[in-house]
């Protein structure tokens, strides 16, 4: 078979990423079993080149006619006025016959089960699933496969992969490409720098940019006072390495994963191409029973195509996630600079390995600071005398400067060499039999390792009694058998020729092509619905638009919010409560702390919430879960998660407990709103809805689901598990204040979970006190604070300032909010901001 290599082998599906027309075709001939792609609307990269959907249109057919799948990216989050659209596109995309959509968005999700049922759905790695729970929960909502988080060890991943196979969900994981810093879909820091989200797929890159880690004391609201960085020589303290499997690859070709994907939708058809074939080789060898080991000439090719230094990653244990001293490409080293001639404008270069630059190769000269590294490219290839090459360099280079090889253009001709591979067509089965005279022909195809295809034509041809020289079985199998610039190959032909007839030997090729064409219809035909489905669909597809623009149920009334407070220690929560805040959500390891803020928070009026973590691995799990009936006993009312595996241990363990959503929940949208409805008492809105979506949701979400807005605080714009602070001062951060300063010195706070995972908050506090009449009038049920790490003075106070705020509200006196906006800036930790409520994200 010339595709589905997995469906023979046992191994993992190989998927390779498409960023564009060219890199597909790449993909598929390189050997891949299925690429991932998007077209402009709706897919997590936003700058990839993409498809048209004329393009996205003759993708997939270029694909299934060779045996490949294509799985199309619709992986952003969606605002209430785009869901018509989607579910017009999910629809396009269903009659095209795409072989399953990736899906960030729980409301995307549920309106793709809705019109299109039949649509094979994946859960994207931006839905951030990490532990049992939330691949059982994906499985419940139409998921077949689930592509955990990037951050679970091999282990973890058979763990779940162990009760996944159970609920009949494929679990697909990252074997190579670019590791992104914080778990996905979690991540807020280019939108809140910026206003680019990488939740609409138009992340800026902020983790690969220069940092220092800065610490301090603190004053009475927990900001920074006499800021002084730590001491150290990496400045990229947020890049990562590049992920490789590949020496390890014969471990996860026998795990229990349906799909190695590789990451790359913005790198060039030449990665795809090489990345793929050597995953390619590898993986049929492994399946051939060879003794397989990685190759050290497949290691220098996986470099030259792009990397950053490889890292077998979380998956495997590594600890050399980080790349901190350069964010860029690597390359392969070539040598170290020994000499400078600056009249001549030429480095002397001695060579450490067995590669040689040639003409086109594209080199980079490395000295300690990457503000100083100089590019090249060889013009003419240099001889090599002694070891060492002159190569011509147009700024002056140090000695000692390592340099590295970053564009080979012996790698980019292999690479061509690839794409022009002959692709084993796929194979017919033919027969041919005459009546009266009229050729008919059967096919039988195989194009997907599934039943058998076949394929009958009349043609339109009668051959008369041959006159004098009929046509022979040799010359009308020599005709029926070309198939040339076709998928097709005639494996095996059958004549039932009753002899003596004649026709011209265009009329048969005339047959011979229009009988290819309509094995090539049936082909794609059977990878598409069929029109009953279709039109069933679109029936579905136009009421849920006419539903989407006129939601159903009463909208929301105006109503005045309570205070909510997050808080990270027992005298936090108790300052909070006693200043009015009427829900304090505790994030605190021991259960003594939650018991004894659950007594001091019910003696002032207020419920005790715990929240978690926003990852919440089987460790976690496996220790808190069990805690949760004595806690609500002792009066912890409820539990804050930010995702969904999370709130479905929490129920099975303790019914009773009130649950409440996190901004790790991504709500955007009614729909989502009316799947967390039956599980969550309140969840809080995205902090990166503009107001007048805000006010969207609201609405369409009427009362189906109590609402929170976070109103003050620094927006938690990261959560990583690179342990940040220890890795850099070599302990953990001891009580002080650790920030990260960038290059305009904004400095964003950093702090570390329970478990020692990182969290990074943005550089500037968000306020909304003076939009408070805006956020009632929408219907808005309660407005959070975030205190954590702020100290009781600060909860206290910001508590009684959006009380008297509210108080003020009620009483229509709005004069009194611009003195209470001047009372919180001076209480905030780097200025104040409204946030994307005020400006809205960049589209």
């Amino acid at each position: 078979m010339p595709h589905n290599h997995h469906q023979t082998s046992g191994l993992p599906e190989l998927l390779a990423p498409a960023g564009s027309p060219e890199a597909l075709a790449a993909a598929v001939a390189a050997g891949a079993d299925a690429v991932y792609l998007a077209g402009r609307r709706f897919g997590a990269r936003y700058y990839a080149a993409n498809f048209s959907d004329e393009e996205l249109r003759s993708a997939v057919d270029y694909a299934h006619l060779r045996g490949v799948g294509v799985y199309v990216t619709v992986n952003v989050l969606v605002r209430d006025a785009e869901l018509p659209d989607v579910a017009c596109y999910l629809l396009w995309l269903y009659e095209t016959g795409v072989d399953a959509v990736l899906v960030q968005d729980a409301g995307v999700a549920s309106l793709a089960r809705e019109v299109v049922p039949d649509l094979t759905l994946h859960a994207s790695t931006q839905m951030a699933i990490h532990n049992r729970e939330g691949v059982a929960r994906a499985a419940r909502e139409g998921f077949s496969r689930v592509v955990l988080a990037r951050e679970l060890t091999l282990a973890e991943i058979e763990d779940i992969a162990a009760d996944a196979g159970a609920q009949g969900v494929g679990i697909e994981v990252f074997a190579h490409g670019a590791l992104c810093y914080c778990y996905s879909g979690q991540c807020l820091l280019s939108s809140v720098i910026g206003g680019r989200s990488g939740n609409r797929g138009m992340c800026a890159q902020p983790c690969r940019k220069p940092y220092r880690l800065v610490t301090a004391g603190t004053d009475e609201y927990g900001r920074p006072k006499d800021l002084r960085p730590v001491p150290g020589t990496d400045r990229y303290l947020l890049s990562t390495r590049d992920l490789s499997v590949y020496p390890c690859l014969d471990l996860l070709a026998r795990a229990p994963v349906a799909s190695l994907k590789i990451e790359g939708r913005m790198r060039s058809v030449e990665y795809v191409a090489m990345v793929t074939a050597i995953y390619r080789r590898a993986l049929d060898a492994i399946a051939a029973g060879e003794d397989w080991s990685p190759s050290q000439g497949d290691m220098r090719d996986l470099a030259l195509a792009f990397n950053r230094e490889f890292t077998e990653g979380y998956i495997l244990g590594a600890r050399d996630i980080m790349a901190r001293d350069r964010p860029g490409n690597r390359g392969v080293l070539l040598g170290t600079a020994i000499g400078y001639d600056p009249r001549r404008q030429e480095a002397t270069v001695r060579l450490t390995g067995d590669v040689a630059p040639r003409s086109g190769d594209g080199l980079a000269f490395s000295s300690d600071d990457p503000d100083r590294d100089v590019g090249a490219v060889v013009r003419g290839t240099p001889p090599v005398r002694s070891g060492t090459v002159r190569l011509s360099v147009p700024a002056p280079v140090d000695v000692g400067a390592r340099v590295f090889l970053t564009k080979s253009a012996d790698l980019e001709e292999r690479a061509k060499q690839i794409m022009k591979k002959h692709l084993q067509p796929l194979p017919l089965d033919v027969t041919v039999a005459w009546e009266d005279g009229t050729p008919c022909l059967e096919a039988v195809v195989d194009p997907d390792g599934g039943e058998p295809l076949r394929v009958r034509y009349r043609s339109d041809l009668v051959m008369e009694p041959a006159r004098s020289r009929p046509l022979t079985e040799e010359q009308i199998e020599e005709q029926l058998t070309k198939t040339g610039g076709t998928p097709f190959a005639i494996r095996d032909l059958t004549l039932r020729y009753p002899g003596g007839l004649f026709a011209p030997l265009g009329e048969l090729n005339r047959v011979r092509r229009t009988f290819l064409e309509k094995i090539e219809e049936a082909v794609l035909a059977a990878r598409r619905p069929g029109e009953d489905a279709v039109r069933a669909a679109r029936e579905r597809v136009e009421a849920a638009v006419t539903g989407l623009e006129r939601p159903a149920g009463a909208p929301r009334n105006p109503r005045l919010p309570s205070v909510s407070v997050y808080a990270s220690s027992l005298e936090e929560a108790e300052a909070a409560a006693r200043s009015g805040a009427r829900t304090v959500y505790l994030e605190a390891p021991a259960s003594g702390i939650l018991e004894e803020a659950a007594t001091a928070c019910r003696e002032a009026g207020a419920d005790l919430v715990w929240k978690w973590p926003s990852i919440t691995r089987r460790t976690f799990l496996d220790a808190a879960t069990p805690l949760l009936p004595s806690l609500y006993d002792a009066g912890v009312r409820g539990v804050m998660v930010s995702g969904m595996g999370a709130a479905d241990a929490v129920r099975r363990a303790e019914p009773r407990m009130a649950l409440y959503g996190a901004v790790g929940l991504n709500l955007w949208n009614h729909r989502t709103a009316a799947e967390l409805a039956p599980l969550f008492l309140r969840c809080t809105a995205s902090p990166e809805l503009p107001a007048d979506d805000l006010a969207g949701l609201a609405a369409a979400a009427g009362d189906i689901l109590l609402l929170e807005v976070l109103v003050q605080g620094n927006v938690e714009a990261m959560v990583t598990e690179d342990r940040l602070a220890a890795a850099i001062t070599g302990g953990e951060p001891g009580g002080r204040f650790l920030g990260l300063r960038d290059g305009r010195n904004r400095v964003f706070p950093l702090r570390c979970d329970g478990e020692g995972r990182t969290y990074i908050a943005n550089a500037v506090e968000t306020s909304l006190i003076d939009h408070l009449p805006l956020i009632a009038a929408m219907g808005i049920d309660a407005v959070a604070i975030d205190a954590r790490g702020r100290g009781p003075r600060y909860a206290a106070e910001m508590a009684r300032l959006y009380r008297t705020a509210i108080e003020a509200v009620a009483h229509r006196d709005v004069r009194a909010l611009p003195a209470l906006k001047d009372e919180v800036k001076l209480r905030a930790l780097g200025g104040i901001t409204g946030g994307h409520f005020v400006r809205g994200i960049e589209e």
